[in-house]
């Protein structure tokens, strides 16, 4: 399934730390299941910041995973994982999008000395970039197989271009992916 389809499932998320995070490392997929990869990217925080739902769902774990609280939440169809964190939410519980589900841990962040989230997003068993849900993912060129959108370039010539969707309210909205 595409990452428009994920999009379309979870409908809007948000940021899961406020203000905006910083990422501090992108997603990066494992060419293979076992392969080397980052499943998930790093937001920088502040130790004890509370970490929120991107989007509503159903707490599906919330304890401590090899030494490090992790919270997940079923949105149907796909889940967020957030680590390490010290969840105030218990498996089973409904939580609404932006809800409060736990606060960011320091001494077994992988951005030791600081403090970072790692915030992940699955669809069955595969690894997703989380930050297609907040439209801060990377852009991707779809073929187009319309008349283009042409805008002069300096220099001479043009970029054709066409939007291809995106959250509503921003450019692209409501374009079929």
């Amino acid at each position: 399934m595409s990452l428009a389809a994920v999009f379309l499932t979870v409908l809007m998320a948000v940021w899961p730390l406020v203000p905006r995070p910083e990422v501090v490392a992108p997603f990066v997929p494992p060419a293979s299941a076992w392969g080397a990869g980052h499943r998930g990217v790093d937001l920088l925080g502040r130790p004890g910041q509370v970490v929120r739902s991107a989007a509503a769902g159903t707490v599906r774990f919330a304890a401590t995973l090899a030494g490090r609280g992790v919270v997940v939440v079923d949105h149907g169809g796909v889940r967020t994982t957030y680590e390490p964190v010290t969840a105030t939410v218990r498996r089973g519980q409904e939580v609404a999008e932006g809800q409060p589900i736990g606060r960011l841990q320091v001494a077994m962040s992988h951005c030791f000395p600081q403090a970072c989230l790692h915030w992940g997003l699955l669809r069955g068993d595969t690894y997703l970039d989380p930050l297609s849900l907040v439209g801060a993912g990377p852009v991707r060129l779809l073929p187009w197989s319309g008349p283009p959108a042409t805008t002069p370039v300096a220099g001479g010539g043009t970029w054709a271009f066409k939007p291809v969707g995106g959250p509503a309210g921003m450019p692209g909205a409501g374009v079929r992916w």
